[in-house]
This record gives structure tokens, C-alpha cells and sequence, in this order.
């Protein structure tokens, strides 16, 4: 009876979703694709071999094959920490260097966490998802948690990076419009041999005090030194949505 019974309910299921000539029948759910106001949305897929999307997305990737230190200023959404850690791993894998140190501030934007249970790693964790989430994208989980085990490439916070030197290396700093001038200073004397640093951040997005971020500054004074690249983002660059671009014009 139960058999019967069992066959009898997957027979009407057939029923319900199969489609009818004579239109007696309707599926349960009808499904609609979604419409994008939009009509020129960008295809998003994974590429192996990245491209600039800009001219100075171009300027970014040009200036990070043959400058020891860059920096990349400007607004959210032009992909200034996608394409850095994206070329940290390229020169991973190309053997230029031996390992990967990326670092960022463990500063709260506008509000505070309050106690983190666990331990170190894991009250960084917020912190750190970005960085994550762009070596996910452009490595495997398993291999990544295999470097990570490795200290091939290590995510470090910035307190912690006073008094190293990091040889072989290619360091990536995010988010440093919340970094301090002094912290700052710190960062960039860090540079070993055969190393290279990217600086990322936006010194209008700042989570400080006001004129507490040195991101400005440092990247002034240093930019007619040679070996040092300045890259300076607009709205312009904006590879995020296009309302992103018109809201930082308007905010």
C-alpha cells in the first residue's frame, strides 16, 4: 500500500511540471529570468589572465612590473587591492618572489566590534575577509590554506610588523588611509631586498581622526624618488557599478 501510494504522488509530481499542449497545465512556479536595468552589464567569470579595464588600471599593472614601490590612491571600486594581490600572486607563481605579506589596519569603519572571542587569527578574521577573498579568486581553497599553513603567504596586521625585514617578498599594505604617518614610515622601511610593495587606499574614505591618515603625504613626498610610482584613481576608473561612480561624485 505504501509503495502504491509513493508511485502515485511521484506520477502526479510528473504531471504538474510537465508541460502541456492543450495549456491545461501550469507549472506551480513560473519562472521569470531577471531583468537588469542595466543594458550593458560587463560579464562577470573567472580569467585567468587578468586585463586592465582602464588607462589607469594600465598605469597600475605597468607600474607594478617595474617599480619597487606603488602606490594606488583614489576611489572605491577600481580594483586598486584586486590587482594588487592579483599581481602578488603572479609573481608567486613566476618564482620573482618567495612569498606573499599582506597587512592591513584593524581599524572599524564608524563603529567599534566590541570583544572578539578567539585567538589572534580569528579576531583579525573580520579585518582581513577582503584580502581573502581576493586570494580566493585567484587561487584554490585547498592550495591556499596549504600556503597560508606553509607561511608562504602570511596576512599580518600592522601592529605586528615593526622591527622585520621581509626579503623576497611581495608585500601589499590595504586599506592605508588608515594608517598614520608614523605607521606608515614603519611599513615602508620594511622593504628587503628583491621585494616589492603595493599601498592601497582611498585618503577620502579615511576611518581616523581628521588629519590623523598620512596616506597623502607620504605618497607626495615620495612620489619624484626613483623607484616609487604614484597611481591616482578617479571615478572615472570605477569597474563596480555605475551608480558607485555617480555616488562618489555626488557624496
Amino acid at each position: 500500500m505504501a509503495k502504491r501510494f509513493a508511485r502515485r504522488n511521484v506520477r502526479r509530481s510528473r504531471d504538474c511540471y510537465a508541460p502541456a499542449e492543450n495549456g491545461n497545465v501550469r507549472h506551480l512556479f513560473e519562472e521569470t529570468p531577471f531583468q537588469s536595468n542595466q543594458s550593458d552589464q560587463p560579464e562577470q567569470k573567472y580569467r585567468k589572465n587578468i586585463r586592465p579595464q582602464n588607462d589607469s588600471q594600465a598605469h597600475f599593472l605597468n607600474a607594478l612590473d617595474r617599480a619597487n614601490l606603488v602606490f594606488a590612491l583614489g576611489a572605491a571600486g577600481t580594483g586598486k587591492t584586486y590587482l594588487a594581490v592579483t599581481k602578488a600572486v603572479e609573481a608567486l607563481e613566476t618564482g620573482r618572489v618567495r612569498r606573499i605579506v599582506l597587512s592591513r589596519p584593524a581599524v572599524e569603519a564608524g563603529e567599534s566590534l566590541g570583544f572578539l572571542p578567539g585567538d589572534m587569527e580569528e579576531k583579525l578574521s573580520p579585518y582581513l575577509r577582503p584580502l581573502y577573498d581576493a586570494l580566493c579568486d585567484r587561487l584554490s581553497t585547498k592550495r591556499l590554506k596549504a600556503l597560508i599553513a606553509e607561511s608562504v603567504i602570511e596576512i599580518a596586521p600592522i601592529a605586528y610588523m615593526r622591527g622585520r625585514t621581509l626579503n623576497n617578498a611581495s608585500i601589499v599594505i590595504d586599506e592605508a588611509q588608515n594608517c598614520t604617518y608614523g605607521q606608515l614610515k614603519m611599513l615602508l622601511t620594511r622593504l628587503g631586498w628583491n621585494s616589492y610593495m603595493t599601498v592601497t587606499g582611498d585618503p577620502d574614505q579615511t576611518d581616523l581622526l581628521p588629519g590623523l591618515s598620512g596616506l597623502a603625504e607620504v605618497a607626495n613626498r615620495l612620489d619624484p624618488l626613483e623607484g616609487v610610482d604614484v597611481v591616482r584613481f578617479t571615478s572615472a576608473d570605477v569597474v563596480r557599478h555605475p551608480l558607485v561612480a555617480k555616488m562618489i561624485c555626488a557624496l
